[in-house]
């Protein structure tokens, strides 16, 4: 997956720990994600996840909303 400098208004992110997290804008920098799952029953949105999160140096706090 490609990274650019600007976040993608196609992403939103507001775990600011990411990696791939562009700051104040919401938005995260790759051009696309991978969405993965948790477990082998995927009948509830907490059994996905983005698969493409990578911790960044933007601090410990993920300020999941």
């Amino acid at each position: 997956m490609q990274r650019s400098n600007t976040g993608n208004p196609s992403i939103k992110c507001s775990v600011n720990s990411c990696a791939y997290h562009a700051g104040s804008s919401g938005m995260c920098t790759l051009q696309a994600i991978q969405v993965g799952c948790t477990c082998k029953d995927v009948s509830k949105c907490e059994a996905t996840e983005c698969a493409s999160f990578q911790l960044g140096d933007h601090g410990s706090n993920c300020s999941c909303r």
